[in-house]
C-alpha cells in the first residue's frame, strides 16, 4: 500500500482484517505487516500486506521495504487532488523497477464524494491510459475487500472486472 499520509491507507488494511473501521487517526511509523489468506478462482493466496508511512517524498529505506513485490495498490484521498498527482509519481518512480508486478489505484473516502476534488473526467482519462481504479471507502466498507480481490487476481495473471 502506497500514497500520502491520510489518505486511509491503514484504515483500508484494517477494513480487510479485521472488519473495523476507527475514526481516530493514527499516523503510521515506518512499516505494519499484515497477513491474510484469500481465495481465488480455487487458488489460496497469502496476501502479505505491507503498510509503509505516508510520504510524499520516496526515501531509499522505503524502496527497501518493496523488494520482492508482487503486487502495489496505490491509494489517493479523492478529496485531496495532491494525493493523486503523488501516487502518480510514485507508480513513475517504482514501475522500472517492478516491471512485473500488478499495480492498481484507489480513490479512497467515497463516502465523501460532495467533497472530492478529483474529478469524474480525471478518473475517465486515467481509465484510458489503462488504469484500473476502484473507488473505495474505508470507513463503509465500500469496494475493500474488491481491491484486494483485484490486486489478487491481477497477481495470478487473472481477469479482472473493473
Amino acid at each position: 500500500m502506497l500514497g500520502s499520509f491520510a489518505v486511509g491507507k491503514t484504515s483500508l488494511i484494517r477494513r480487510f482484517i479485521v472488519s473495523i473501521f476507527e475514526e481516530k487517526y493514527q499516523t503510521s511509523v515506518g512499516v505494519k505487516v499484515d497477513k491474510k489468506q484469500i481465495s481465488i478462482d480455487n487458488h489460496q493466496l497469502n496476501m502479505m500486506l505491507w503498510d509503509l508511512a505516508g510520504e510524499d517524498t520516496f526515501n531509499s529505506l522505503q524502496q527497501n521495504f518493496l523488494r520482492g513485490s508482487s503486487g502495489f495498490i496505490l491509494v489517493a484521498d479523492g478529496t485531496r487532488s495532491s494525493s493523486l498527482e503523488k501516487s502518480l509519481e510514485l507508480y513513475e518512480r517504482i514501475r522500472s523497477d517492478y516491471p512485473e508486478a500488478a499495480f492498481i489505484l484507489v480513490l479512497n473516502k467515497v463516502d465523501l464524494k460532495d467533497h472530492w476534488q478529483i474529478t469524474d473526467d480525471q478518473i475517465e482519462a486515467l481509465k484510458e491510459d489503462g488504469w484500473r481504479i476502484f473507488l473505495t471507502s474505508a470507513k463503509t466498507g465500500e469496494q475493500v475487500e474488491l481491491i484486494f480481490e483485484a490486486l489478487g487476481r491481477l497477481m495470478l495473471g487473472l481477469e479482472v472486472a473493473v
